[in-house]
């Protein structure tokens, strides 16, 4: 939102120019996202142990030690993950950029199908939420659609393929089965750091290593200049 806002302006205040570039705006973006946990945090932990006496119930299959160290610890904190997340977002980034809002949809939505799971995890008092079948159901749903979304978002070169990292010419042709194989990639790299959560509790080191490097992926393949070097296909408007 500010780059729609402020660029704009670039020709009276060159300090605005700041906001053309994507490094400025993910500093400004990890910022605000950390003030607003580190501001919004505190409060939120309070209300979450507020309504939720026991903590979240812990898996018998973890660690031993969990059932010791992590009982009492309040679920659903993802919620301020996915709050700072989405704010950030949407005010650092250009909301024309078409990407964004598949990309933010995703998450949102994946988001609350875990905080309808950790809240029926809570009424029932076990680690026995939504059933897998429906959670899966619901994730292939939203990857359907969004995978829809981001074949038509696609240079025309590049959709229903597969790249294959560092070669640069070698695209696998994957015509309508890349609608399944992208679902596949969308919901398992979800799980992956869901099953981590679900054993551990705590899913924030997955969540930052898992989205810096995509992050680190996404701002590469828009880059024309880095693309080129380092022989990836190029996909303008992904760096944001």
């Amino acid at each position: 939102m500010l780059p729609d806002l402020l660029v704009p302006l670039a020709g009276e205040y060159q300090f605005f120019n700041l906001f053309r570039y994507i490094t400025f705006r993910t500093g400004g973006a990890t910022i605000t996202a950390l003030l607003i946990s580190l501001l919004c945090g505190p409060a939120m932990i309070r209300w979450l142990k507020g309504h939720q006496a026991e903590g979240q119930p812990i898996r018998a299959d973890g660690p031993e030690s969990h059932l010791v160290t992590k009982i009492g610890t309040p679920t659903m904190g993802g919620l301020l993950i996915l709050g700072a997340f989405a704010l950030s977002t949407l005010l650092w980034m250009p909301l024309s950029n078409p990407y964004l809002w598949p990309v933010l949809s995703v998450a949102l939505a994946f988001g609350a199908v875990g905080s309808v799971d950790d809240w029926m995890k809570l009424r029932r008092r076990s680690h026995h939420g939504m059933s897998g079948r429906m959670k899966l159901a619901l994730q292939l749903l939203v990857a359907f659609a969004v995978t829809i979304v981001f074949v038509e978002l696609s240079p025309a070169q590049l959709r229903y393929g597969v790249a294959v990292p560092f070669l640069k010419d070698t695209l696998v042709p994957l015509g309508l089965m890349y609608v399944p194989f992208a679902m596949l990639v969308i919901v398992g790299a979800s799980n992956a750091v869901n099953l981590t959560d679900g054993l551990d509790g705590l899913a924030i080191v997955p969540v930052m290593i898992v989205a810096a490097c995509f992050g680190l992926i996404a701002y590469l393949a828009g880059n024309v200049n880095f693309s080129s070097y380092l022989q990836i296909n190029y996909v303008p408007g992904t760096g944001d």
